[in-house]
């Protein structure tokens, strides 16, 4: 992205502003001056000398289809985590948390108040699950999950299954306490072969999306995500929190 479109996109001022502020010369790009023309990167820091202050960095959101294996941690010092595995220049975090031996939707950001509400108890976005198991299931079976199964930390909530395949469901959760799907299955008698989260709220994959897949959401998915969570979006791309009527 050029200087003077950074500049504006993140809200500082106009492009013809920008190209005027460059040529001044109190423009820097990681403490360098800089030319009309030059791009920025992720990473790079951009300062304007007068206004004392640092562009803030455009937000980021990314969508991984976790392989099965990959620690959902922010922590680089542990081995095989998500923030190594998707190796992004600016520091992201992923959000919530999903098993490291299931596969599915993840989303990593550098956006702090969008990722704190996705895992606040008030706004946790129901989550869909595609379910493989080691026989075919019986319409029993899936009415006990629809209705509620009593586990040793209380009954799991009553909840959508869908039969896909004799041995494949589809199932939703408005809160995964742990491995809650896979503690539901071995009380009923199935070892789960294959678990991917393919929903979180308003942000889905299919199932047939590639392990290991990464993307940046679209504008729209960014939006709809928020909206979900009750925070609406300023022209300049903020996040502003709705007031409680």
């Amino acid at each position: 992205m050029r200087i003077n479109k950074y500049l504006s996109t993140n809200g500082y001022c106009s492009r013809r502003e920008a190209d005027r502020l460059v040529e001044l010369g109190r423009v820097f790009i990681n403490d360098e001056i800089a030319s009309l023309g030059d791009q920025i990167f992720p990473g790079d820091e951009v300062r304007v000398i007068g206004r004392d202050r640092t562009i803030k960095k455009e937000k980021v959101y990314i969508l991984v289809n976790k392989p099965p294996g990959i620690l959902t941690s922010p922590d680089i010092n542990k081995r095989n985590n998500i923030t190594s595995f998707v190796d992004y220049p600016d520091r992201i975090y992923p959000v919530g948390h999903l098993d490291t031996e299931d596969a599915g939707l993840v989303l990593l950001t550098n956006d702090e108040i969008l990722g704190k509400r996705l895992i606040h108890p008030d706004h946790i976005p129901e989550e869909e699950y595609v379910v493989e198991v080691d026989h075919p299931l019986t319409k029993l079976d899936l009415v006990a999950m629809q209705n509620g199964i009593v586990l040793e930390d209380g009954k799991t909530a009553p909840t959508k299954v869908r039969l896909m395949n004799p041995d494949r469901f589809a199932i939703i959760l408005e809160r995964n306490k742990g491995d809650q799907i896979r503690r539901m299955c071995d009380f009923l008698g199935y070892d789960v072969v294959y678990l991917m989260r393919t929903r979180i709220g308003t942000l889905k994959i299919p199932s047939s999306y590639p392990e290991g897949s990464i993307r940046h959401l679209a504008e729209k998915e960014v939006r709809d995500l928020k909206k979900l969570v009750g925070l609406t979006v300023r022209p300049s791309g903020g996040n502003v929190r709705k007031k409680k009527r």
